[in-house]
């Protein structure tokens, strides 16, 4: 299970926040992956994805994610699993229509569509030997992936030390009088100035807020 050490001074309150939610919830196995037609966890297991398959589940689930919950996601990603077509290969052979079919239960499955195929184009030709900040900006350059999609990608598909923000990270933030961003920017730069660029500490410590999120949001830590 990830540890923070070696804390810089600024970072000492975000390492304590760390701790406190490890603590209570306990690693969350984040990015979850289908195993056995299922989605499963993997607390502790940093290792993921094991696979090609596993690395275009992991980026197309950061985009069908967009503007919907996530039981909804499972359920897209599940049928193109089982029709065969978790590949950026399969996606790019097959009719827009029968994509948009399979994707129908993820919402706006018309926009995702066309957008999953863009971001499959891009996949195959992103290239692993990249800086970070350069396979970030490959991404982004894809309509319909903007930062928080892009960082999502990178930290869970590609193991790149990329922090994701998202609306729990900036209650997070808000609720603790931790950091006032203007920004996305603003607050990507306050957690990665902060904190080691370890991938397993960025993976954990966002799926972690995450968490508090969801189930407590009015309780301090």
């Amino acid at each position: 299970m990830t540890r923070l050490t070696g804390a810089r001074n600024s970072g000492k309150k975000l390492y304590g926040i760390y701790e406190s939610l490890l603590s209570e919830f306990g690693s969350q196995g984040w990015w979850p992956t289908i195993a056995d037609g299922e989605m499963a966890y993997h607390p502790g297991d940093y290792s993921f994805p094991h696979t090609e398959e596993q690395r275009f589940e992991i980026i197309s689930g950061a985009l069908l994610t967009q503007n919907t919950n996530w039981k909804n996601v499972e359920k897209a990603l599940l049928n193109l699993h089982g029709s065969g077509n978790l590949s950026p290969e399969r996606i790019l052979s097959l009719p827009l229509s029968e994509l948009e079919t399979l994707i129908r239960p993820a919402g706006y499955f018309r926009q995702k569509a066309r957008r999953l195929k863009s971001l499959s184009e891009a996949c195959l030709k992103a290239d692993e030997g990249a800086t970070t900040e350069d396979l970030r900006s490959h991404f982004l350059s894809i309509n319909g992936v903007g930062p928080e999609t892009a960082d999502s990608i990178l930290l869970y598909a590609y193991g790149r030390p990329s922090f994701v923000i998202d609306a729990y990270t900036r209650r997070m933030c808000a609720s603790l009088n931790l950091f006032h961003g203007k920004s996305y920017g603003d607050y990507r730069n306050f957690f990665q100035s902060n904190l080691p660029p370890e991938p397993e500490l960025f993976n954990e410590f966002h799926a972690l807020m995450v968490e508090w999120g969801k189930r407590n949001q009015k309780k301090p830590i």
